[in-house]
């Protein structure tokens, strides 16, 4: 830390600007009032005017923003996809190299390492990054947004599982060995049944994140939410990014509050 602190100063980072408190104060300001209100106190007549005061055009504000509420709901629905199917895809994926990689199980090492290998590569490249990799090969939309949740997330998902079946009892894996089970009755009846909830709750955990994550991905083109939020900071139309904002922190407190009930129910 005191490294850190030394280099920024040194470097001159170590600032906040020349007028932060004046720069959130204008920034509060202009976002004081989301976009949505408008629905009902928007003006159905507003005109826009040029400098000499000739009218530009004119536009109804309640109906203009009804219809980007729409399209909000139909990136929310993008957004949720996305994280859905690339969770999933993500998951199914890192079962087999999660389980190959656990030390526990005794695998052999030419199938644990390279399991283990892939894993910690999957998991050391953003999602972000992976996103602009698919967007150069599959191009704009949603499947770049799947694809990019789901190669980050095999990472995250192969490492949760081989440490959650590091944590089980070897005891009863053993008791099932000693009785001449072969590998796969030793994996379905011994370690399987225990480890079913940690990895549905694993599962829980990963998705919640990945629709956080997959928010953000628009700005690259992969379509959702984040594809709304950088047309609005590109247009300086503070306003909508503010109900833009909203809808993300309500969407992603239901589902932190949805999958901690499950979480809890599971464990």
């Amino acid at each position: 830390m005191a490294i850190c602190l030394f280099s920024l100063g040194k470097s001159g980072d170590l600032q906040f600007g020349r007028n932060p408190l004046l720069n959130i104060r204008k920034t509060a300001e202009e976002m004081k009032r989301p976009s949505f209100v408008e629905i009902w106190y928007g003006e159905t007549k507003l005109e826009y005017k040029s400098d000499d005061g000739t009218v530009l055009r004119t536009e109804n504000q309640k109906e203009v923003e009804e219809k980007f509420l729409h399209s909000i709901l139909r990136a929310l629905w993008a957004t949720f996809k996305i994280a859905t199917v690339g969770s999933l895809l993500a998951a199914l994926l890192a079962l087999p190299l999660g389980i190959l990689s656990a030390r526990n199980l005794q695998f052999p090492f030419y199938l644990r390492i390279p399991s283990n290998f892939f894993i910690n590569i999957c998991r050391s490249i953003h999602t972000l990054i992976f996103g602009l990799f698919f967007v150069g090969i599959v191009g704009l939309g949603p499947m770049a947004g799947i694809l990019a949740i789901a190669f980050h997330s095999l990472g995250t998902y192969g490492k949760l599982y081989s440490e959650s079946i590091e944590t089980i009892d070897m005891g009863v894996v053993d008791a099932i060995r000693s009785v001449g089970a072969h590998p796969v009755q030793v994996f379905s009846e011994g370690v399987w049944p225990l480890i079913v909830p940690q990895f549905l709750s694993i599962h829980l955990y990963v998705w919640e994140y990945n629709l956080r994550d997959s928010t953000v991905l628009g700005l690259i083109g992969a379509g959702g939410l984040g594809l709304l939020v950088s047309e609005a900071v590109s247009l300086f139309q503070w306003s909508r990014l503010s109900t833009l904002l909203l809808v993300i922190i309500a969407i992603v407190m239901l589902f932190d509050f949805l999958s901690g009930k499950i979480r809890k129910e599971l464990l």
